[in-house]
């Protein structure tokens, strides 16, 4: 870490600050005033989250470090930092956000594998919800597609329905390739992981009240 800055994050590479701007400009497009979330994971990574618009979380892990280990920031505010990042890779979060966030995070650990699903899959679906909705017009997916679930895993001894929410946030993320998405849970929480991120829906009501 550089100077004596009480707040900010510390990305040691590029590949860490490519990653992270990527992930807050795949936010930014669901949500021009996304607010994004910053924890410390580990001694030397941490995770982002923001929400997607589709009742569904977004997270990506990065090589870093956020100080105080918890901070919510806006997107522009963090986009800037990084436009200005200085050589050790320090950036600035802007204004804080905490009372911004009014989302419940899923538990840090306790995931169980339930199964995994073809990337093509997942890719197939988006393409026919992207049909139904654009003959919704321009209001988007109708509530009754983005509950419907496409996808039905078993394994580990439960059976998980995937909601088209799930798909749309995957793959609007740029989540997914051309490998296979996983599939885990862990008490109401369901987590699809794809190859450059997550996204976690609680079989509840996600937003707190």
């Amino acid at each position: 870490m550089s100077g004596t800055a009480e707040r900010g994050v510390w990305l040691p590479d590029v590949a860490s600050r490519t990653n992270l701007r990527a992930f807050i400009e795949r936010a930014r497009r669901l949500d021009e005033a996304a607010v994004i979330r910053l924890r410390q994971r580990s001694v030397d990574t941490l995770i982002t989250w923001a929400p997607t618009g589709f009742d569904v979380l977004a997270s990506r892990v990065v090589k870093g470090v956020v100080k105080p280990p918890d901070v919510c920031a806006g997107a522009d505010d963090l986009l800037r930092g990084l436009a200005a990042a200085d050589p050790s890779g320090y950036l600035q979060t802007g204004f804080a956000m905490d009372s911004a966030w009014r989302w419940a995070l899923p538990p840090d650990s306790g995931f169980a594998h339930v199964d995994d699903v073809p990337a093509s899959v997942v890719l197939d679906l988006v393409q026919q919800g992207a049909e139904v909705s654009k003959e919704q017009g321009p209001q988007g997916p109708p509530v009754s597609l983005l509950d419907q679930e496409v996808i039905s895993v078993s394994g580990s001894g439960v059976t998980v329905g995937i909601p088209m929410r799930c798909v749309f946030a995957l793959t609007a993320m740029g989540f997914v390739d051309e490998d296979v998405v996983r599939v885990r849970t862990v008490g109401p929480w369901v987590r699809v992981d794809g190859p450059y991120g997550s996204v976690y829906y609680r079989r509840e009501l996600l937003r707190l009240v």
